[in-house]
């Protein structure tokens, strides 16, 4: 099983997801924007056709929890009903940049659509979470054509979460009944608000600034938001671990979110989100709409045109 990792511990704020011991992870290292940034296909195999996104919801989520993370799944669909209602920049044209990749492959771009709901809010297999764990709770959801989506409340401890990632994405082991991808992610905001949650919240590490105010109003759900959408589209652009990433090592290779780590805006730095939009009312910041009328904020992606990070706006 291939993963990737969040680390939390970098010399500067800006945060890149890279591989660790599964396909993806919010990882906090130095890294905003570097030139020519070239993700390479290895010929690996690719989503295609229908799939089905499946939650799992390990703990204690509010029904207005679940609904902004799965509002946020609803907004990556480009068809006329989902994204109807979504004002540019939206999160359908964001996830657009995804769709690039698959080009220079003989896969047809997959076409999400949202699937079963699981909560287990019994903690079934305790509070702290090994890798194996979360593949147990992924093969909840369905056996193949799938992302199965395990979300982990804020007082479940998962190893590596907080020290070394946000979270991860990987895929199940071949079997008969077919292979499917998953993602992790865990909601922060009771135990490292700061790493993974930023800009929401005052950082840890790096240059220090006043944390932004969530759309979704929402500390911890906001940034697994930005979490789970790197995590999106590291599995729809590399599901196996041998799709589209960076060159480099094989064990940590960058994907086209997570070499964009710690980028929303135009102007991105160390400490700094880059130029947002605000929410009159709320003041909240966030760079996408989406659907249902909501506003999220997610990582700006490696543009295969252009060899750089590209940002909503």
């Amino acid at each position: 099983m291939a993963s990737s990792t969040a680390s939390l511990a970098a010399t500067l704020l800006a945060f890149a997801l890279m591989f660790q011991a599964c396909l993806g992870g919010r990882r906090l290292t130095a890294l905003v924007q570097e030139p020519a940034i070239t993700m390479k296909y290895h010929k690996g195999a690719l989503l295609s056709g229908r799939i089905a996104v499946n939650f799992i919801w390990y703990g204690n989520f509010s029904a207005a929890q679940r609904a902004v993370i799965t509002d946020f799944v609803s907004s990556l669909s480009a068809a006329p009903a989902a994204a109807a209602g979504q004002p540019e920049p939206s999160v359908a044209t964001w996830f657009k940049t995804a769709r690039k990749y698959y080009a220079t492959s003989k896969a047809r771009f997959p076409a999400l659509r949202l699937g079963s709901h699981v909560l287990d809010s019994s903690y079934s297999l305790g509070k702290r979470l090994t890798d194996r764990d979360l593949l147990r709770l992924a093969a909840k959801g369905a056996p193949s054509r799938a992302i199965n989506v395990v979300l982990t409340a804020d007082d479940v401890a998962v190893d590596g979460f907080c020290m070394s990632r946000c979270g991860t994405h990987g895929a199940s082991p071949r079997s008969r009944s077919g292979r499917f991808a998953y993602v992790w992610v865990g909601n922060p905001a009771s135990q490292c608000p700061g790493q993974c949650a930023w800009p929401f919240h005052q950082p840890v590490y790096g240059p220090q600034s006043s944390p932004l105010t969530p759309p979704n109003g929402d500390v911890g759900v906001d940034g697994m938001v930005i979490s789970l959408a790197s995590m999106i589209v590291g599995t729809v652009t590399n599901p196996f671990g041998n799709g589209f990433y960076q060159e480099g090592s094989a064990d940590a290779p960058l994907e086209a979110a997570t070499a964009c780590a710690g980028v929303y805006g135009k102007g991105a730095y160390p400490g700094y989100a880059g130029s947002l939009l605000v929410d009159q009312a709320s003041g909240a910041s966030f760079n996408a709409n989406g659907a249902h009328g909501r506003k999220y904020l997610v990582p700006a992606l490696v543009d295969p045109d252009t060899s750089s990070c590209a940002t909503l706006g």
